[in-house]
């Protein structure tokens, strides 16, 4: 039987391996390894930046964020809080970030992504995801700053995040205006159920005397 060793030559790149990819190079003259792993790198940020436009097209709404300083645990634990509630939460090199824009029709992204940043994804009620990042951020007490955001095609500042945050929840909101629709509906119904009242009243009285 073969023996299931590898050469002694073999060797794994370790760039590739950071990336999830595993290739055995030793086997190969360094210029060829040099050239498959360009390959291989350019056919994984082919992946990465088509994957990143099909996210951006979904998404309401794009926070951009700092998070220098963060643990792996807290990151880790910040990306679950917010995967819980369909909001996603991915770190991903700048220059990607700009060609997956451009792509996507959102090139005003690239003016909220400087220096390292990590962006959060909302697909659906932007309030909503803007409450859920600034809650965990005070509960968890993160050194996590908001650097801006992306709204259809608004750019949003941080103080205006903050703002959007603190709004009342979607639900509130909509009772809120159920609460002052009522109100006008019922004066409304009450002023035209009034000349039919009489309408009718005067129809029931015609029936009346015809009937003698």
């Amino acid at each position: 039987m073969g023996s299931n060793k590898l050469p002694a030559e073999a060797e794994v790149d370790p760039v590739l391996a950071g990336m999830g990819i595993f290739c055995y190079t030793g086997h190969f003259p360094k210029a060829e390894r040099a050239k498959k792993r360009a390959n291989m790198l350019r056919e994984k940020k082919v992946q990465i930046v088509s994957n990143l436009v099909g996210i951006l097209s979904r998404s309401t709404i794009i926070i951009a964020t700092n998070y220098q300083g963060l643990l792996a645990k807290q990151m880790a634990d910040l990306r679950n809080a917010l995967a819980k509630t369909g909001i996603g939460y991915h770190v991903v090199k700048n220059t990607l970030v700009y060609r997956a824009a451009d792509q996507a029709g959102k090139p005003q992204l690239k003016d909220i992504v400087e220096g390292p940043a990590a962006l959060v994804f909302g697909y659906d009620d932007a309030v909503n995801t803007a409450k859920v990042l600034n809650q965990y951020i005070k509960s968890a007490g993160l050194s996590l700053q908001m650097k801006g955001g992306l709204l259809g095609d608004r750019i949003l500042l941080p103080e205006e995040l903050t703002s959007l945050a603190n709004l009342p929840s979607r639900e509130v909101l909509m009772s809120q205006l159920i609460r002052q629709l009522q109100a006008p509906i019922g004066s409304l119904h009450n002023v035209l159920s009034s000349p039919l009242r009489g309408f009718l009243t005067v129809l029931q009285n015609r029936v009346q005397i015809t009937s003698k």
